[in-house]
């Protein structure tokens, strides 16, 4: 019912725009797109997946071996697959097909599930004890996040037009880089802020809360223990998204549009934080009404709404290229979606 209503919500926000917006020139600017950079922007998604994948063989603890140990309490229910046979290793096609496939599951799950499919693939395949691959894709979804507001701080600070909108946006990235820091860089904050959270929180959130502090303290006893690991793999996030926003300038150059690559690091970040919004699917609408808002002193409000529909594809492509390995991650997705969820977080934090 979620799904249906966010879907809804996607295709109202649309039509108003559309309503609203000249909807022949989001026609023509299709039309007489630039060939050249439209292939070249669209390509783009093959080596952020590529080096996506990477990112994630390199999260992989290098001296695991086959199964994570399993306290006497842990579910017997997580046990291979007949059909996924353990494997000790992570390969490099298998991180590309968990990528695509955890692509697929965001789109047809609710609240960002593929992720925490991701993390209960690894879990089934034998790479990693429950426990320790949720806290690998908490780690590796806040770098992520942490990654997109640096840039999105880094272009705003520099952008040229500073009225108070830009001072509230200005202020809000970069206190929540400075809170998200302190939590990635300090176990102290964190028990602190997970602390807090769970004193003013609603009763049915408690669980969650405490499932990601478990979760966190994990995390960074695993990641601080080698700090060269933690600078690879935090300056891979750095470049992932400094690749993602470079693929939305092209598409600006694909649509014979044109806005300063500075100006597009703070705002194509400001809207995808607004597509993360829970309110429609998959970020669309939201995430396009911010594109025309941002964008108008650059171009038109139809080849804003052009852009917002290549961005769309930036999540679609991805999807569309994991549809072939689903199959092989079924039985595990009907066991997730029937509440068997990684290590008993069905109501997982990162939902």
């Amino acid at each position: 019912m979620k799904r249906l209503i966010s879907i809804l919500v996607s295709l109202f926000i649309l039509a108003v725009i559309y309503w609203k917006i000249d909807f022949q020139g989001l026609i023509h600017a299709f039309r007489t797109c630039n060939g050249l950079w439209m292939a070249i922007s669209l390509g783009m998604v093959i080596p952020i997946t590529l080096i996506t994948a990477w990112r994630l063989q390199q999260l992989m603890p290098k001296s695991q071996s086959g199964r994570g140990d399993r306290g006497d309490g842990e579910d017997k229910r997580f046990t291979a697959s007949p059909s996924l046979p353990p494997s000790p290793n992570l390969t490099f096609a298998e991180a590309n097909r968990l990528i695509l496939v955890a692509s697929t599951l965001n789109m047809v799950l609710p609240s960002k599930m593929g992720d925490i499919a991701k993390a209960y693939f690894m879990r089934e395949r034998g790479h990693l004890s429950g426990s320790l691959s949720l806290s690998l894709v908490i780690f590796e979804k806040a770098c992520d996040m942490l990654s997109l507001l640096l840039w999105c701080a880094f272009g705003l600070l520099l952008y040229p037009q500073k009225d108070l909108l830009f001072w509230v946006m200005t202020l809000s990235v970069v206190g929540g880089l400075v809170i998200g820091g302190l939590l990635l860089g300090s176990r102290q904050f964190a028990q602190l802020f997970f602390f807090a959270g769970q004193a003013i929180a609603p009763k049915k959130f408690k669980t969650k809360l405490a499932t990601m502090q478990t979760a966190w303290r994990e995390m960074h006893d695993y990641f601080w223990g080698d700090r060269w690991h933690f600078l690879l793999i935090a300056g891979t996030s750095i470049f992932i998204w400094f690749l993602h926003l470079l693929q939305i300038w092209f598409f600006i150059l694909a649509l014979n549009a044109w806005a300063p690559f500075l100006a597009n690091l703070a705002l194509s970040p400001l809207a995808i934080l607004a597509g993360l919004l829970p309110l429609t699917f998959a970020g669309v609408g939201t995430r396009d009404a911010a594109l025309i808002l941002f964008y108008q002193p650059y171009f038109n409000a139809a080849t804003a709404a052009a852009l917002g529909v290549l961005c769309t594809s930036r999540y679609l492509i991805p999807a569309i290229a994991g549809l072939p390995f689903f199959n092989q991650y079924l039985s595990a997705v009907k066991r997730l979606r029937n509440g068997d969820r990684l290590a008993q977080v069905s109501r997982s934090p990162l939902e």
